[in-house]
């Protein structure tokens, strides 16, 4: 048995069984060890960034990691931008990164790079592997890393003579440590402070926004009247008819501090503080009120649901009906509003949809009027690095089978990745991508405002995207992917419904 061979092994006995790949010369062996050990769903991507973002949308929905297979030190970096989302999901991943042969390495190949310093940026764990013999017991440990909870990308470099030599070992499954726990007294200072009666906000995230945490912080907020929010950035929230409803702190900072104005007290619970995306002139980079008062009820390494429980328990907080947001809307008609396009997408989504939010500005609107659809898991782009939506779609339909994605994607961020759209045809995954074509880069326009620049025509031609045309319904149809155009929400609820009921993906060109 060769390294590539114990790997291969390894990960499939640690519970890893999907792998997202682009690989190379140095990635061969392990290629050729898929052909001789049966278990292992590999999933090939045209470019690196396809792979790590399918990493991340599998894991999001999977709640386990895939591995990537990625081309030395440069496909590292091609896929640098969908790591630095995950990262910000808290995103399990192990990434396999060929790498030069251990003694031609020093021959300064034109492929040789400094793959560990690229991947410490986003990474919580990197080692280099050096021997076939120990290489098992490294992917071993490459899982059980990624697995700490809230979950982190682990990546191992994997040089090719690792891989090919004969002595490979395979290693058994190490254990994942529990979750850690919010400690007694963080429970009773909560409880103290929700006690008070001051306005306190409840800022949720990570694993605070599943279904039975947010029950628990909803029994909160009944008997304390505290206010439940979510941070701007979630990996996943879980939403729809029978869930608790949450808003989002807004993108905008007028809006944020608007949103957060009334509250003295705000507990975090697996959420970061508030602050503003970027700097503004004039305007504050943090967005709660000055005299706010921030607490921790878990950080990010605790288990928010465990906390949420014990303190609603502490506050002697009895069960509380889950707020009925209305019946589910029928679809608009006329002109694709940001508002018609949600009230649509509420009207046609089927039940346990997961829905891919890369909408951007024209998007803003999508997220608070589909709380009455029927129940389904909302992913958004978590670290700012457009061009995540195809494929966090892409990798969300592998890792929750049966359920339809509905990829929201913005036109501009589409074409960073738009090769995700070949592995949707060739996978013939379940997912629908309403490309919202408005043909420029829209959110960039209202930055150039935000910052207080003064444009002319040569900043906005920058900012636009109709010279040539991009011609979505052909682009997809070149990869396989039927697509149509809608100009209306009528036509878009009929082609909405015409994709949820076939196989494979279908592409819809918005106009708007």
């Amino acid at each position: 048995m060769n390294g590539a061979e114990s790997l291969v092994s390894t990960l499939l006995q640690s519970g890893v069984d999907t792998c997202f790949a682009n690989p190379g010369t140095s990635e061969m062996h392990f290629v050729a060890a898929l052909d001789r050990i049966p278990g292992m769903r590999c999933v090939l991507g045209l470019a690196e960034t396809v792979v790590t973002g399918a990493a991340d949308g599998y894991a999001r929905m999977a709640d386990k990691p895939a591995c990537t297979l990625l081309h030395c030190g440069p496909g590292l970096a091609n896929g640098l931008a969908n790591l630095h989302n995950a990262r910000r999901a808290q995103t399990p991943i192990v990434n396999i990164v060929g790498d030069q042969a251990t003694y031609h390495r020093p021959l300064d190949a034109p492929l040789t790079a400094d793959t560990e310093g690229w991947a410490r940026g986003v990474s919580g764990w990197v080692r280099t592997a050096t021997s076939a013999a120990t290489v098992g017991l490294e992917a071993a440990a490459s899982v059980q890393a990624a697995q700490l909870y809230p979950g982190q990308i682990a990546t191992l470099i994997l040089p090719a003579d690792t891989a090919w030599t004969e002595g490979g070992v395979i290693a058994a499954r190490l254990p994942v440590p529990d979750r850690p726990l919010a400690a007694p007294h963080v429970i009773q200072q909560a409880a103290a402070v929700l006690r008070r009666g001051e306005p306190t906000l409840l800022l949720l995230g990570g694993a605070a926004l599943r279904p039975a945490a947010l029950e628990a912080a909803w029994r909160i907020a009944q008997a304390t009247g505290a206010r439940l929010m979510a941070q701007g950035s979630n990996g996943r929230i879980a939403r729809g008819q029978g869930r608790v409803p949450v808003d989002r702190v807004p993108y905008v900072v007028d809006a944020a501090t608007k949103a957060l104005a009334d509250y003295r007290h705000v507990v975090l619970v697996g959420a970061l503080k508030p602050v503003a995306f970027f700097a503004y002139p004039g305007k504050p980079g943090i967005l709660t009120r000055p005299d706010a008062e921030i607490h921790v009820l878990t950080r990010a390494e605790q288990d928010p649901a465990d906390a949420l429980a014990r303190l609603a328990d502490a506050l002697g907080a009895p069960a509380a009906a889950i707020p009925d947001p209305g019946p589910c809307p029928s679809p608009a008609r006329g002109a694709p509003t940001p508002e018609a396009v949600a009230q649509t997408l509420a009207a046609t989504m089927p039940d346990a949809a997961v829905i891919v939010d890369e909408a951007v500005s024209f998007g803003r609107g999508f997220f608070p009027n589909t709380c009455a659809a029927p129940p389904h898991d909302w992913l958004q782009i978590t670290g700012g690095a457009i061009g995540c939506g195809v494929p966090l779609a892409t990798g969300a339909a592998i890792g929750a089978p049966g359920r339809r994605v509905i990829a929201l994607q913005a036109d501009g961020s589409a074409m960073y990745s738009l090769q995700g759209l070949w592995t949707q045809a060739r996978e013939r995954l379940d997912v629908t991508t309403v490309l919202l074509s408005n043909r420029k880069y829209a959110i960039l326009l209202g930055e150039l405002a935000n910052v207080g620049a003064n444009p002319g025509r040569t900043a906005l031609d920058m900012l636009d995207l109709d010279n040539p045309t991009l011609e979505w319904t052909r682009l997809a149809e070149g990869m396989g992917v039927e697509a149509a155009r809608a100009e209306t929400c009528e036509a878009l609820a009929d082609m909405l419904a015409h994709a949820n009921r076939r196989r494979g993906p279908f592409l819809i060109e918005l106009m708007i």
